[in-house]
């Protein structure tokens, strides 16, 4: 039966601060987030499929240096950029991943090669990057991914807490004891469509937390966590990655329809507060089989945006925002 498609964003989500946001940098956000809404709609539109329009979607992301994947990354503490990203085809359970690579100039097009030309689901690090070179995958140099603002951002995590990794839509508003100048934060962007076969899927890609680690691996690339899709729902994270994790949020968010048998908004809004609970922040997209969506989130902000064919795209940051699903 032929359905509606639909389109889901989000940008990251986090310590949002209207008053942090010039009215200047806010609108070029939403200008960015109705982009790519309306290329990912006008794809759908024309008959791509849901993995398909995802997977662009997250590249025009990545390609867009306002958010935390790709071109935006942020830096580990050895000041270097390391890139996660997944892919999953809700119809087919196929699924890609990539992580700890540098130099992919679009993360998640690298899972999707993962998922299409290679036995496996996740690769990782020198491995992955020599298996992405033989195929072809686009890369560039590191100067590619340097940008002053994460340079600054790494130098208040370490003088702030040194050590410390930090999400950089939360930990960078505490460091500078201000509200978060938002031109320098974002966080994993993501993406989850219904094409009109009622096929779903979902895309997941991050530059993950400043200052972390080198060889941290977040929610993100995980399949069933950062990033899920069946048959009943595609999901894509974005938080503090470790709770996800733990909670299993994509795959758990699918699990209490297809068992419980509750609606999309419900399962959603338990996952959240399972996360909560265990002292995680974040947020998540997701839509069903029947086309429904949800962007939940429990921090003070996501940065989020949804669209169907004929229609105008719908964004939204700031907690106190309308309903836009």
């Amino acid at each position: 039966m032929a359905r509606v498609p639909v389109l889901a964003l989000h940008g990251g989500a986090g310590t949002i601060n209207r008053a942090a946001l010039s009215p200047e940098a806010e609108k070029e956000y939403r200008r960015a987030l109705r982009s790519f809404l309306e290329q990912g709609r006008d794809a759908l539109a024309a008959g791509a499929s849901a993995l398909d329009a995802a997977t662009l979607v997250v590249s025009l992301l990545e390609d867009c240096p306002l958010f935390n994947a790709g071109r935006g990354a942020v830096y580990t503490s050895a000041e270097t950029h390391e890139l996660d990203a997944a892919v999953m085809d809700g119809h087919t359970l196929k699924s890609g991943a990539v992580c700890c690579v540098h130099g992919v100039r679009n993360p998640i097009r690298a899972a999707r090669v993962v998922m299409e030309q290679s036995p496996h689901v996740l690769m990782t690090g020198e491995g992955a990057i020599a298996f992405l070179k033989e195929r072809g995958v686009a890369f560039e140099p590191e100067s590619y991914f340097d940008t002053e603002e994460r340079l600054a951002q790494l130098r208040r995590a370490r003088d702030g807490q040194p050590g410390k990794a930090l999400l950089d839509h939360d930990g960078a508003a505490a460091l500078a004891g201000r509200p978060l100048n938002e031109m320098s934060k974002m966080g994993t962007v993501g993406a989850v469509a219904l094409d009109a076969e009622g096929r779903l899927a979902a895309a997941t890609s991050t530059g993950g937390m400043t200052n972390k680690l080198p060889g941290r691996v977040g929610d993100t690339p995980l399949v069933g966590a950062g990033c899920y899709a069946d048959d009943v729902a595609a999901v894509s994270c974005t938080g503090s990655g470790e709770y996800f994790i733990r909670a299993v949020v994509g795959h758990d968010l699918a699990a209490r329809m297809r068992y419980q048998g509750v609606g999309l908004d419900e399962a959603a809004r338990a996952v959240l507060e399972n996360v909560g609970r265990l002292g995680g922040t974040g947020g998540l997209i997701a839509v069903d089989s029947a086309g429904n969506v949800a962007l939940p989130f429990i921090s003070e902000g996501m940065y989020r945006g949804c669209v169907r064919p004929g229609e105008e795209p719908r964004v939204g940051i700031y907690g106190e925002e309308e309903r836009i699903s």
